[in-house]
């Protein structure tokens, strides 16, 4: 049996944190002793964590500053004082403090696996959880094997660091069956209008999530007639802001935030389209979530998209800017021909994000001598 210690900033709200307890819920226990460790505990998506999963809170909660608090300690310190046991395996899942830590294990026996899930794009933006890029680059030379969520997401890292390990591309893990049927759990009857066009976006209410594109989108579609409702599946800081925006405007009850749901595919799945506006992606969960529903998918584009969407073959992928989205958007929903075609394509692409896929693939890079780990 493979020992490995994943270790996550937190399980919060987030993509990253869902896609990392789906894989380690459905990976294979007789084969695999798995521990998830969090910096901070707290975090929503704890509840769904398997019983045969253990998990290790570092902290309680966040504390104030703590990156810079980490900072001053040296990635061999942080880890003589966080990891007490010796792995097989430990696995950096997500780029940043988790990565500096894990590549202070002074155990040269200890397999090391970084997992990068978005595009950092420069130096500056790589280095932030470290002292300095040269810090940074110095921890990921530690490092046996790395692994990217997307294509576009390793070309990026690539044209950052120049290492000798390998880099393997492995695709998120979504409980794909799991996911079609809470998708059929019913929904309040009076929440989405048949005479509206109902459209879906999801995810924290953050910047880089472009939810204000969204609301001024909204702003130009009722300003041409089309009968068009938003709605998002999400929290976060930059709720407030919108909503003054939407009330300034008197477009309020159009576009309603439906905060954090245990199950957000329900809604999905009741939308006429799905929108991403983001600024930046790894391989956005949300998407390929919406995929599995079948619900047709508009977004702008960000790492992973054109991988898989296609040329517009399995959803309409624009430009990254509010424009080229607004249009892609009145596209689909000025044609509901095109719309029901891309809700049949979506259904199509959806079965090619399958748990057991994805699931395999990842273990047997765990476990097999072509993975680098168990020779």
């Amino acid at each position: 049996m493979i020992k490995i210690l994943f270790l996550i900033h937190d399980l919060s709200v987030g993509g990253a944190e869902k896609v990392l307890i789906n894989l380690v819920n459905n990976m294979d226990t007789t084969k695999f002793d798995i521990t998830v460790m969090t910096l901070f505990g707290g975090g929503v998506n704890e509840q769904f964590l398997s019983p045969n999963i253990r998990h290790i809170n570092c902290f309680r909660k966040a504390i104030p500053g703590n990156s810079h608090l980490m900072k001053i300690l040296s990635p061999q310190m942080l880890h003589k004082w966080l990891i007490k046991e010796q792995y097989d395996m430990e696995v950096a899942y997500l780029e940043g403090p988790s990565a500096r830590i894990i590549s202070g294990c002074p155990n040269k026996n200890t397999k090391l696996i970084s997992w990068i899930h978005i595009e950092q794009k420069t130096r500056k933006n790589a280095a932030r959880a470290f002292r300095n890029y040269n810090e940074s680059n110095k921890c990921y030379r530690r490092f046996d094997r790395i692994v990217c969520v997307s294509e576009t997401v390793k070309k990026d890292f690539c044209s950052l660091y120049s290492l000798n390990a390998p880099i393997e591309v492995l695709y998120n893990t979504n409980e794909s069956e799991k996911i079609k049927k809470q998708s059929t759990d019913a929904v309040q009857e009076e929440l989405f209008r048949k005479d509206e066009v109902n459209i879906v976006g999801v995810g924290k209410v953050v910047i880089n999530k472009g939810f204000d594109r969204m609301a001024r989108i909204l702003k130009r579609l009722r300003d041409k007639g089309y009968p068009v409702h938003w709605y998002i599946l999400g929290v976060g800081p930059e709720q407030e802001k919108i909503e003054r925006y939407l009330q300034e405007n008197n477009l309020q009850k159009y576009f309603t935030f439906l905060g954090y749901q245990t199950n957000p595919y329900k809604y999905v799945a009741r939308c006429d389209l799905f929108v991403c506006a983001s600024f930046a992606e790894g391989f956005s969960t949300a998407t390929t979530e919406a995929l599995i529903v079948g619900t047709p998918i508009c977004t702008v584009e960000v790492s992973g998209m054109k991988e898989m969407l296609g040329n517009n073959e399995y959803g309409i992928v624009t430009n990254n800017d509010e424009s080229a989205l607004y249009e892609g958007i009145e596209k689909l929903i000025s044609n509901p021909q095109l719309l029901r075609y891309y809700k049949r394509k979506a259904t199509e692409r959806g079965k090619m994000f399958s748990t057991a896929y994805t699931v395999k693939k990842t273990e047997e890079f765990f476990y097999t001598s072509e993975g680098g780990i168990i020779k």
